[in-house]
């Protein structure tokens, strides 16, 4: 393979125009031409944190689309699929990624699930976690969820933090709003990224006690606004990521989004790059070629450099993709679930009123919640529920939610994070026993129900991944975004993603599990009722 563009130097900040040989997946050429070139040659795009299964694709599939926006590599937790599958859930990734050409690097989950007080699927001790670490395709400890326990010292938390340590491996963070002292402790425990600072204030004392800034723009948090002024004297220890991305925003656009944004805003083009394709791989020790003699073949042409169109994804020599449309195949899944709960009715979502009621309060682009008291039931005051896939018993999580703006009919979702149970909120017991309903039956999948018409989304593959073809799949998820806003009127940008993180106590102010109403700040359960 020859090429010949404008070969964009990130680490010497150069541009020049050249032409680049390619040889067994190698970069085995690089020489300047007097000759003129009208594209841009440069390192592929990398997400540095990504939950694959959020996009509800396997990676085969997620790879299909990716690729179409210049990414060439993931750095991913698998921690969606092994809260279901466990040590199989894992296995189950790395596997199917293996089957296509495309970079995913894989880490070790340490909070599986993410507190105990909710019902997983299954759990990573110790033991389990120690294993990971010790598989080369495993390439660093995945986000520190449970930043109590490292702050209280708990023997377990702490034990797979020097697991990571003995292995020679990163620790990612997971720390909303942690700041002072006990941010001290917690990178001083040898933690050393966050993807959740939402505050530029909190992100600067982040990056000024050590710990690396990811810029995260998902389908439901949005943190780049807040943050990317830090770019211009902090690149050298920033990247970004998207954490969660469902499929239909997928298919718009991936890392390259982020670029565009940031390059508009006035941002150091060889800065911003940087933080895009060089930094994850110096990080995280990726095996991802930079656009050196004798670095693996991987690399993006693009159109130019403001709204950089993606004229071809190369990975390993081999272009996977070209103006538009991929040339990577589907590739036989064979699926893998766990899922014993059985149907319900409307009298299972019965909460009585009380006068002062504890509401989850919403907020549109963001993963934190607030606590509100209200003495009524207030407009677009909703009911939401939490229910145990993983065994058939009654209802314990039920609680009150403002913010969905649904004026009809019910959502429901077995990507509930972490631990995937299913998660229904709507605007009678009726319609969220119906939506729950068309979840339980499929084994899997994110419904909507309206007056007499209702969609089903199928994910059969562990309840959060669909084996279908990706183009088919964002489709279908459009069409039931489309549903829920302009038919149940939900006010929300991304309403099933919102709803999936009502779920995941480790994100204050409340949220729900399974097992009841739950305190992210004091890590304890709070009556549905205020006293």
């Amino acid at each position: 393979m020859t090429i010949k563009a404008n070969l964009i130097d990130i680490r010497n900040k150069t541009i020049k125009p050249s032409i680049v040989e390619v040889t067994d997946a190698r970069i085995t050429s690089i020489k300047e031409t007097k000759e003129e070139c009208y594209s841009y040659i440069l390192p592929g795009f990398i997400d540095s944190h990504i939950h694959i299964e959020s996009s509800m694709l396997v990676p085969s599939e997620f790879a299909r689309l990716a690729t179409l926006h210049g990414s060439v590599a993931t750095v991913s937790d698998p921690h969606e699929i092994a809260n279901v599958l466990g040590l199989d859930g894992v296995d189950f990734m790395l596997e199917n990624a293996s089957k296509t050409n495309f970079k995913f690097y894989f880490g070790a989950s340490p909070c599986v699930p993410a507190t105990p007080f909710e019902t997983s699927g299954d759990i990573l001790d110790l033991e389990a976690v120690t294993k990971l670490l010790k598989n080369p395709k495993i390439k660093f400890l995945s986000e520190v969820m449970n930043f109590p326990g490292v702050l209280a010292n708990d023997a377990d938390m702490m034990g797979k933090i020097a697991a990571a340590k003995n292995e020679g491996k990163p620790i990612d963070g997971h720390a909303p709003g942690l700041r002072g002292e006990d941010l001290s402790i917690y990178i001083d425990a040898g933690i050393s990224t966050d993807h959740e600072a939402f505050t530029y204030e909190e992100a600067l004392e982040k990056l000024q006690k050590g710990m690396k800034i990811l810029i995260r723009e998902g389908s439901a948090a949005k943190n780049f606004d807040a943050l990317h002024s830090l770019i211009d004297e902090h690149h050298e220890n920033m990247m970004f990521c998207s954490d969660d991305k469902h499929p239909d925003d997928l298919l718009k656009g991936h890392i390259n989004e982020m670029v565009v944004r940031a390059i508009s805003l006035g941002h150091d083009l060889f800065d911003v790059l940087e933080m895009a394709c060089i930094n994850p791989i110096e990080h995280y020790n990726l095996d991802v070629g930079t656009l050196r003699v004798g670095d693996s073949a991987d690399f993006i042409l693009v159109s130019d450099l403001k709204e950089f169109r993606v004229l071809q994804t190369v990975i390993d020599g081999k272009t996977v993709a070209q103006e538009g449309k991929t040339l990577l195949k589907s590739v036989k899944v064979n699926s893998v679930n766990k899922f014993e709960a059985l149907t319900k009715e409307a009298k299972d979502f019965y909460l009585p009123e009380c006068e002062n009621m504890e509401v989850i309060q919403v907020v549109d682009h963001e993963l934190i919640t607030y606590e509100k008291i209200l003495h009524k039931i207030d407009k677009d005051v909703l009911k939401i529920a939490v229910i145990n896939r993983y065994e058939n018993s009654a209802i314990k999580g039920i609680a009150h939610v403002k913010g969905f703006g649904l004026s009809v009919g019910a959502i429901a979702s077995s990507v509930a994070h972490d631990s995937h149970n299913i998660i229904v909120v709507g605007c009678s017991d009726k319609a969220m026993a119906e939506a729950a309903n068309l979840v339980l039956n499929a084994k899997g999948g994110i419904s909507a129900v309206g007056k007499g018409e209702s969609h089903l989304l199928r994910l059969g593959v562990g309840g959060i991944m669909s084996s279908e073809d990706a183009f088919e799949v964002a489709s279908e998820y459009e069409a039931i975004d489309a549903f829920v806003k302009n038919t149940l009127n939900s006010t929300l940008s991304a309403p099933f993603m919102t709803l999936s993180f009502m779920a995941l106590l480790v994100i204050p102010e409340i949220k729900l599990s399974d097992k009841g109403l739950f305190d992210g700040r004091s890590f304890h359960f709070i009556a549905p009722c205020k006293s």
